[in-house]
């Protein structure tokens, strides 16, 4: 589910989560104690890829709705938790993203300090609305905080989905390289980080991301239960069923 490999003083961490490394309660709990590992660990600098075609293709959204508002409820809370640690992860985050990241697949790519795409028919972006569920707290400020203000808006509420040279250009992404080059430019953008101080690369990467970490807690503090009860409303299961029926076979 999670592999780990190290190349000098950067991780590689892979997501192996089947099918499009969809997001369930298992993988996020996985991705989460990895990345407490790597955190103890020796590593100065983490690339986060996956294995075969896909980056992220977000929420496991059959299992939610198999699970139903049980499911939800503990889902939800440890998604939350799983976004959190990825975005206040104190040593430099590189994402080698090698295919389509789409919804929270996208969320895992933004929360890094560089995002670096592989060149040719991925798409990018993040399709809630079109699911018919409203961002919690911590997604929709990862969100905000890493895309420029004037594409924001359109990201959230058009649903749309970009390839390469439009994630580029809307600043979803930093880089586009040849796909056999992803994951060597990652590492060498890692290891430029990586040679940075730790202490001082943290101290500044927090104060950076200081005004995204209050408004996603405040916002969670407000917000959290209600998200919680909409998304685990039986009309929301619905949707979400009748969405993973009608997309995710068409591989969208």
């Amino acid at each position: 589910m999670i592999e780990i490999e190290s190349r000098g003083n950067v991780a590689i961490l892979r997501m192996a989560r089947g099918r499009g490394n969809a997001l369930d309660i298992e993988f996020g709990r996985a991705l989460t104690n990895a990345l407490d590992e790597l955190e103890r660990g020796p590593a100065r600098a983490v690339v986060i890829t996956a294995t075969g075609k896909v980056f992220g293709a977000g929420v496991d959204l059959p299992a939610l709705a198999a699970g139903g508002p049980d499911y939800v409820r503990e889902f939800m809370p440890l998604m939350q938790r799983c976004f959190e640690r990825l975005a206040t992860f104190p040593k430099p985050l590189v994402a080698a993203v090698n295919g389509h990241a789409i919804a929270g697949g996208a969320i895992i790519m933004l929360t890094c300090d560089s995002r670096i795409l592989a060149k040719g028919t991925a798409r990018i972006g993040l399709t809630e609305v079109l699911v018919g569920v409203v961002f919690p707290a911590w997604p929709l400020e990862i969100a905000r905080f890493a895309t420029p203000p004037e594409h924001f808006p359109t990201l959230i509420l058009t649903g749309r989905t970009w390839q390469p040279d439009d994630a580029l250009a809307r600043g979803l992404v930093d880089e586009l390289v040849d796909p056999e080059r992803l994951l060597d430019r990652a590492c060498e953008v890692a290891e430029e980080m990586a040679a940075i101080p730790p202490a001082t690369f943290t101290a500044t990467k927090m104060a950076v991301r200081r005004p995204m970490f209050e408004a996603a807690r405040r916002q969670a503090e407000l917000t959290d239960h209600e998200r919680v009860a909409e998304w685990s409303n039986p009309e929301t299961i619905r949707q979400i069923a009748e969405f993973a029926a009608k997309n995710i076979k068409r591989g969208r």
